[in-house]
């Protein structure tokens, strides 16, 4: 593992660094309960639309504070959402603070959150929305859906793709042709047309838990495909290698010349296609959430977040934190393309 960190950086520093982002997105995904000071469902109606809380060492005063301060909030319209600090209300940021009891990773109670402030003290990184939601929190609790997805996606069209690939390439014939007729139906169809007419198929109104499962098995249908072309056109030249001509003469099974001999060899160009591909299914989850027939309220995705401030124009111009899921979207997605192309670098150094 420390040898492919090191080459990886050597080969190619921009994907090194992609795949660092990448790692703490998941790890903070992971530990959202945690990290997250507020629950993604909590609303401060007073504080709609707040602004991104600023945190100080200098108060006023110009008094330096070892630890970190806000002041607090105070609205001077309701009606436009403005507001500004009460210079008169200090709450230190401390670590470890007491806050409501959750559930770390679903089965952890504790009361303990990574950073806040004690009393009536507010703390907004990304501000809050519409519904006085800290953006913060929600971005965090919908990381675990958007990026959840694209692993879980990707992997079921990863064994569709390498399993099917792998035996109408191998076997030939009939199996082949069948086979490829079915990945070419369903590469003439534009993947988010496609996308679209198989959600529409099925009901909006059924649990957010149903939908997050369609999702997933909707993207794995369509994704599959194209993985299952290129693995089998590589089948179809590594089984008439030498090493495959051996195994078939010393008897060994039809499966196991597949698993143990021709699809560990298409490993270095699948591993690749697994990280570009990953990308489209954040971004097909993100578009479905974003037109409404994805992720449903209150449970929040980057997409559906993105819906709220997107078309409109108030929301746009007094409230431009509301796009800091698009951001994060943006920036997951040309992580993944950056680590891609490094990782094609790295398995195949004849590629400039």
């Amino acid at each position: 593992m420390r040898s492919f960190f090191y080459k990886l950086r050597r080969k190619n520093i921009v994907a090194f660094v992609s795949l660092i982002i990448i790692i703490l997105l998941y790890v903070f995904s992971f530990l959202t309960d945690f990290i997250a000071p507020y629950p993604f469902d909590k609303q401060f109606r007073d504080f709609s639309l707040s602004p991104p809380t600023r945190i100080h060492f200098i108060d006023e005063n110009r008094k330096f504070h070892i630890i970190p301060f806000v002041y607090g909030i105070k609205s001077t319209n309701l009606l436009t959402n403005k507001y500004e600090e009460d210079k008169s209300k200090i709450y230190q940021v401390k670590f470890f603070v007491k806050g409501e009891k959750r559930k770390i990773l679903g089965f952890l109670p504790s009361n303990y959150y990574l950073f806040g402030t004690e009393g009536d003290g507010k703390i907004f990184l990304f501000g809050t929305d519409i519904h006085g939601r800290d953006v913060f929190s929600r971005i965090l609790y919908g990381s675990r859906i958007s990026l959840s997805i694209g692993l879980i996606g990707v992997s079921i069209s990863f064994v569709l793709g390498l399993l099917l690939g792998g035996i109408s390439g191998y076997f030939g014939g009939k199996v082949d042709n069948f086979l490829m007729r079915l990945v070419e139906i369903i590469m003439m169809f534009p993947s988010f047309y496609l996308l679209l007419a198989l959600r529409g198929t099925f009901p909006t109104d059924i649990s957010t838990v149903k939908i997050y499962f369609l999702i997933v098995i909707i993207l794995s249908f369509i994704g599959w495909a194209s993985l299952a072309r290129i693995i089998r056109g590589m089948v179809l030249s590594i089984k008439e290698e030498e090493f495959i001509l051996s195994a078939r003469a010393l008897g060994l099974s039809t499966f196991r010349i597949i698993t143990k001999h021709i699809i560990p060899n298409t490993f270095s160009y699948t591993i690749t296609a697994i990280t570009l591909s990953i990308p489209g299914y954040i971004l097909g989850e993100s578009s479905l959430s974003l037109i409404g027939l994805g992720i449903q309220e209150p449970f929040p995705s980057w997409g559906n977040m993105l819906s709220v401030s997107i078309g409109n124009l108030k929301i746009l111009t007094s409230a431009p934190w509301m796009l800091i899921p698009g951001f994060f979207i943006f920036l997951t997605i040309i992580c993944f393309n950056f680590l891609g192309d490094g990782l094609r670098d790295l398995m195949d150094p004849g590629l400039k």
